[in-house]
C-alpha cells in the first residue's frame, strides 16, 4: 500500500525489482539442494522452499504480488526487444562471432527472434513515464541510473560466485531494456549505412539483455512446474 503514495515511476522502479527478486527465488527453489543418497547431491524442485517464499498465507500476501512483478518484469524486457529490433535490422550491423558463417546465421536467428517478439500484444506503455517536467523528468531517470549502479555494485559483495554473475548480469540486462524502451525516438531515427550516433549498444549490453531474458522466461516455466507439483500434493 506504501507505492500507492509514489509516483507512477518509482512504482515501477520498485516492481521491477521486486520482478527480478522473484525471478532469483524461483530459480532458488527449482534447484534447491535436496537429501542426496550415498553421499551424492541432489538437486531439484523444493516445494516447501517455494511455498515458504509465495503462498498467501505464508508471505502475509506478498507472495502473489511478487509473483505478477515478476510477469511485469518479462513484459517490460519482451516489449524493449520488440523496440530494439530496428536496431539490429539494418545492414551495417554485424554479429562479430569470428566466422563469417556464423555472424551470418547469428544475426537471422536474433532477428527471428525479434520477429516473434512483435507477435505478443504489450501491455505497459513507457510513454507515460518520465512525461511530466522535463527538468524533473531528467532527475529522475538520473535517479534511475544511479540505483542501478549501486544495486550493480551490491552484486560484488555476494560472496557466490555463480550468483554474483547472473545478479549483475540480470541487473545490466534490465538497465539494457530501459534504456531501450527510452531510446525509441534515436533508434527510429538510425541511419541506414554508417554508424549509430543516436543510441548505441555494446556487445556487453546485447549479451545481458538476451541472457537476462532467458533467465526470466525460465523463471516462468519453473513457474508453472510449481503450479504443477502443488497441485498434486494437494
Amino acid at each position: 500500500k506504501w507505492l500507492e503514495g509514489l509516483c507512477l515511476e518509482k512504482r515501477v522502479f520498485y516492481r521491477l525489482i521486486s520482478g527480478l527478486h522473484t525471478s532469483i527465488n524461483i530459480h532458488l527453489c527449482a534447484k534447491y539442494l535436496l537429501e542426496g543418497t550415498w553421499g551424492k547431491p541432489h538437486w531439484g524442485p523444493n516445494v516447501k522452499e517455494f511455498t515458504q517464499r509465495f503462498d498467501p498465507v505464508e508471505t502475509k500476501g506478498e507472495g502473489p504480488r511478487r509473483l505478477k512483478n515478476l510477469y511485469f518484469l518479462y513484459l517490460i524486457e519482451l516489449r524493449a526487444l520488440s523496440k530494439v529490433a530496428p536496431y539490429f535490422e539494418r545492414a551495417i550491423v554485424d554479429l562479430y562471432t569470428g566466422n563469417l558463417e556464423e555472424d551470418a546465421e547469428t544475426k537471422a536467428l536474433l532477428l527471428n527472434f525479434f520477429k516473434e517478439t512483435k507477435s505478443f500484444p504489450m501491455h505497459f506503455d513507457e510513454k507515460s513515464m518520465f512525461a511530466g517536467n522535463k527538468k524533473e523528468a531528467k532527475s529522475l531517470k538520473e535517479e534511475f541510473r544511479l540505483h542501478f549502479k549501486n544495486i550493480s555494485k551490491i552484486m560484488d559483495c555476494v560472496g557466490c560466485d555463480k550468483c554474483r554473475l547472473w545478479g549483475k548480469l540480470q541487473t545490466q540486462g534490465l538497465g539494457t531494456a530501459l534504456k531501450i524502451l527510452f531510446s525509441e525516438q534515436e533508434i527510429q531515427n538510425l541511419p541506414e549505412n554508417s554508424p549509430s550516433k543516436g543510441f548505441q549498444l555494446t556487445r556487453q549490453e546485447i549479451v545481458a539483455l538476451i541472457n537476462a531474458f532467458g533467465r526470466l522466461s525460465t523463471s516462468i516455466k519453473e513457474l508453472q512446474n510449481f503450479k504443477v507439483l502443488l497441485q498434486e500434493n494437494r
